[in-house]
């Protein structure tokens, strides 16, 4: 129930946010952008530095994960093919609805917040191992709040994020007691570590200080599984 309140809260939140679009002229809607993007960097930051269940991270792990974790999906192009596949869905939006919809960007940048995230593994993993929902829950406030603002200024495409949401939290939930031995609470810590790093690459590229294929940097949330075992 967690995994579904969650999808459809970011769902619901996305369209009311498209529609509180059309009201915000064009100057605020620019600096509204801006304004996001510094809270995207503020969550990533304080992320860095958040203790998970009290467990100190190792700085080791995180820069090897980006290191290999980007070169993996460099050579697969993750970023091309996602890229790809949201642009076509805004080519078909934009034939039918016209041609000032826009979806890759809200698309990407939405998908990658929601589903990074300690929140993105233990709710899933605690609603199928308890059937508790509570972090689920709390986590589908956060992204419905969140959802309403990024797509007022986005776009339609942070709506339909809720997708890899439901694929990615429906997953644990589904293997959660095949997947609880390995997510202890270290690889979550630093699996969390190297998430608010991403999410910091994505507050950076909304201030267009830079061009980081966002996308090609997901492997390395997998990484600390590996290396957690080593290190």
């Amino acid at each position: 129930m967690g995994v579904i309140v969650n999808t459809l809260v970011i769902f619901a939140g996305g369209f009311i946010g498209l529609l509180a679009k059309k009201g915000i002229p064009e100057k605020i809607s620019k600096t509204i952008i801006k304004a996001v993007a510094l809270s995207v960097i503020f969550l990533a930051v304080t992320g860095m530095f958040k203790k998970v269940d009290g467990y100190e991270t190792n700085a080791l792990i995180t820069v090897i994960s980006l290191v290999i974790g980007s070169a993996i999906g460099e050579i697969i192009d993750i970023d091309r093919r996602f890229k790809s596949f949201s642009d076509k869905i805004e080519r078909a939006l934009k034939r039918k609805f016209g041609d000032n919809v826009r979806f890759t960007q809200g698309f990407v940048y939405a998908s990658a917040l929601f589903c990074i995230g300690a929140m993105a593994i233990m709710g899933p993993l605690e609603s199928g191992l308890k059937g508790d929902n509570t972090i689920l829950y709390a986590k589908s406030i956060l992204d419905g709040i969140s959802s309403l603002i990024y797509a007022s200024v986005m776009g339609i495409g942070v709506a339909f994020s809720a997708v890899p949401v439901l694929v990615l939290e429906g997953g644990v939930f589904l293997l959660a007691f095949a997947l609880s031995p390995v997510l202890t609470p270290p690889v979550i810590a630093e699996i969390s570590i190297v998430g608010s790093v991403i999410i910091l690459a994505i507050g950076m590229n909304m201030l267009e200080l830079t061009k980081i294929k966002i996308m090609n940097l997901l492997p390395s949330i997998l990484m600390p599984l590996i290396f957690c075992q080593f290190m």
